[in-house]
């Protein structure tokens, strides 16, 4: 069996997408599949409508060669995919990791509502319901969908006319055996020593992180990541608490596992997660964990199990959380070691016969 994998980003590429394109490229040829990817990467540069078109033709030329197509997005190359792959007569299947349109309203076009509200909208600009439109059509046009959690199983439900019965639930397999190194600015910053990585996006809720840490004698917070909100991020920790925040922009993937592996808290704030790659990492690295029980976050973390779970938007629950891991060592061990015992179900094992059952059975 052959599958084409379309893919909007790819290693050095951080983000989900490239750790997971990479972990079936290496995996599913000794399950017996053999793997092409074409990179959406690869015509970035070029303007917006322009980059899809030349990347249809990338796909149909491609896809000639192949039993399956998988798109890993339902918008940016999902629709390219989708197209060719109806165009060639082949089987389309879909990742979705969350809601293009939702992050792209946010991001881009004013909207505030979080993505469970979205989901219920009646009023949206005009863009987000073009965007809508095109990820339910890609959703609809695939003979499977892909999603790492039951949380997105049920905001893809939630899509115009597409149908419970044609999702899959695999969860998200991590590579945390990688080994890099971490920025000596890091190495170089106090204990206790609390990490937040993500993109530099409103969800992420990194202010919230901040302002935590900020009264906590003592501690050093590191931020991993890159965004839109950065340089006003970068105002904010410098107004609140100088010289207690470092910023270190986006890591590549080793030396972001290795930053964490460096640390003595890892904090995920947001509003809204499908299924976080970093906090699994978090948990099979043994770093105790503080997660806000959005998304997907309390199919990983069972409060003072594994990990600790707060209210999101909830700075004041935050510190607290913070406080009492630092001051509370038989709790940090115990977090510890569930957390290890928990990530076992992320294993790639289980992921690659879950995934090659499905694809399989598909052609």
């Amino acid at each position: 069996m052959r599958v084409l994998i379309a893919t909007p980003l790819y290693p050095p590429d951080p983000g989900g997408p490239a750790t997971y394109v990479r972990t079936l490229e290496e995996a599913l040829p000794g399950a017996g599949v053999d793997v092409m990817v074409v990179k959406f990467g690869l015509v970035r540069r070029f303007p917006k409508l322009l980059r899809h078109l030349i990347y249809f033709f990338m796909v149909l030329r491609s896809g000639k060669e192949a039993d399956l197509i998988l798109a890993l997005d339902p918008v940016s190359v999902g629709l390219p995919a989708a197209l060719a792959a109806r165009f060639l007569k082949k089987p389309l299947v879909v990742k979705v990791v969350g809601d293009y349109a939702w992050e792209q309203g946010r991001q881009r076009f004013g909207l505030t509502d979080t993505l469970d509200q979205f989901a219920t909208a009646r009023s949206l600009p005009f863009e987000v319901r073009f965007l809508q439109g095109v990820e339910s059509w890609v959703a609809r046009s695939a003979v499977r969908i892909i999603v790492p959690s039951e949380y997105l199983k049920r905001v893809v439900s939630t899509w115009k006319d597409v149908e419970p019965a044609s999702i899959s639930v695999i969860y998200n397999a991590m590579r945390s055996e990688e080994t890099g190194r971490a920025p000596d600015a890091v190495l170089a910053l106090p204990h206790p020593r609390i990490v937040s990585i993500g993109r530099l996006v409103p969800w992420k809720q990194m202010e919230g992180v901040i302002e935590a840490v900020k009264d906590i004698e003592g501690a050093s917070l590191v931020i991993v990541g890159d965004g839109p909100s950065r340089a006003r991020l970068e105002q904010l920790a410098a107004e609140v608490a100088p010289g207690k925040v470092l910023f270190t922009g986006a890591l590549p993937h080793d030396a972001t596992l290795t930053t964490l592996r460096e640390a003595d808290i890892f904090v995920l704030n947001s509003t809204y997660e499908g299924l976080s790659h970093l906090l699994i990492e978090a948990l099979s690295l043994g770093v105790p964990s503080i997660a806000t029980a959005v998304g997907g976050n309390p199919e990983l973390v069972t409060d003072g199990e594994n990990g600790l779970l707060i209210e999101s938007r909830d700075t004041e629950m935050l510190t607290a959380a913070i406080r009492r891991l630092i001051a509370d060592d038989v709790l940090r061990t115990r977090l510890s070691g569930n957390a290890r015992a928990s990530s076992a179900r992320f294993s790639m094992d289980a992921m690659i016969t879950a995934t090659k059952s499905l694809l399989t059975s598909l052609v």
